[in-house]
């Protein structure tokens, strides 16, 4: 099984699956709600222990740690293995992708997408699929196993996209529906919990690596992607190169961070990258930046579910708030839509705090 196959699998046994890393070891959190087998089956695991700190079980976060698990879970892997015919042609899938200047992350996302779609039809030619038994798949497998529209969202782009690119089928593509899309409200923090989660870490580099998400509301991707030549001192700008969907953007710099960054690059001294990781010539790790994160809202007394991306929607609904215009926080953000930006006029609490409740009249 691929990491990917096995945090599915997981998934389907109502366990959520993510990595954490500490000391320098890579390990695995894992949630879900209270149930004795399942309890029982993670402490069979050699190395698991309850956190209170991450509020989960923590187990060793090698493949084979993971596979134990699900043997102790009792979990068959569906279906069998690849044909040979669908190794070959998932290879012309992945080439063609890179051909098309995918993004790495996405050839990865949609050819394991894709690895789960044929391992179902194991038994079964491509030439011989059709639009029911996308179908059939959606209701015998997603559904089934109570998996996430946005995980069926992603295995049907990638089915489309295979077919229609590179298999040229016959398959009636139109016929195959994405799921309803889910309209989420993005989750903001308030500006003293910002203040309280930066204030948390006396390391000046964590610090100033989430300061900058805040601040310039950066992705994660962005932020670690940053060299010290994209910072313009002079004129108070970020340029952020080749971002989602392949575009340059540039972003204001505050003073304040200027200050910070001054003083963080003073002490650091970094070469390529604007935040390095332990290993010469590598970017600070993610996985590592959201485990800073974690320690602080820890540090901070704040038990939300925060994750960096909160850091982003607070930048903008705390510039909307103030009253920037919604055009120039879609150009800040490099959102491609006006109405991808208009979500957060959802989430401003400016204009309805001054809504009076007909029950004070009453």
């Amino acid at each position: 099984m691929t990491n990917e196959e096995i945090l599915v699998a997981l998934q389907i046994e109502g366990i959520t699956a993510s990595k954490i890393e500490e000391g320098g070891e890579l390990l695995v959190k894992l949630v879900f709600a209270p149930d004795k087998r399942k309890e029982e089956a993670v402490k069979k695991v050699i190395g698991a222990y309850w956190s209170f700190l991450y509020r989960g079980w923590i187990i060793p976060g090698k493949r084979s740690d993971l596979i134990c698990l699900l043997n102790h879970l009792g979990y068959r892997e569906m279906g069998g293995q690849l044909r040979g015919e669908s190794v070959e042609r998932l290879g012309v899938f992945k080439r063609w992708m890179r051909s098309r200047r995918y993004s790495e992350s996405t050839v990865k996302t949609y050819g394991e997408s894709l690895v789960i779609f044929l391992k179902f039809f194991w038994d079964k030619p491509i030439s011989e699929i059709t639009e029911q038994d996308v179908v059939y798949f959606n209701n015998e497998y997603i559904l089934k196993n109570q998996l996430s529209a946005s995980f069926q969202n992603q295995v049907v782009n990638s089915i489309k996209l295979f077919f229609e690119k590179v298999e040229g089928s016959k398959m009636r593509l139109d016929l195959i529906h994405r799921p309803k899309r889910q309209h989420l409200l993005p989750n903001v923090l308030s500006k003293e919990e910002v203040k309280l989660i930066l204030n948390a870490t006396a390391n000046l580099k964590h610090r100033t690596m989430l300061s900058l998400i805040y601040s310039c509301g950066l992705r994660r991707s962005e932020l670690l992607k940053l060299k010290p030549g994209d910072i313009d001192s002079k004129r108070n700008i970020i340029k952020i190169k080749q971002a989602k969907g392949k575009k340059d953007r540039i972003v204001p710099l505050s003073e304040k961070i200027l200050v910070m960054l001054r003083e963080y690059y003073t002490y650091y001294k970094p070469q390529t990258w604007l935040f390095e990781g332990q290993r010469e010539n590598e970017p600070y790790d993610e996985r590592s930046l959201s485990n800073v994160l974690k320690q602080c809202l820890a540090k901070a007394g704040i038990n939300k579910p925060v994750t960096l991306h909160w850091l982003r929607h607070s930048y903008a609904t705390h510039l909307l708030e103030k009253g920037t215009d919604l055009r120039y926080i879609q150009e800040l953000l490099g959102h491609r839509s006006s109405r991808t930006t208009e979500i957060y006029t959802h989430v401003s609490t400016q204009s309805i705090q001054k809504i009076k409740s007909p029950f004070d009249d009453l």
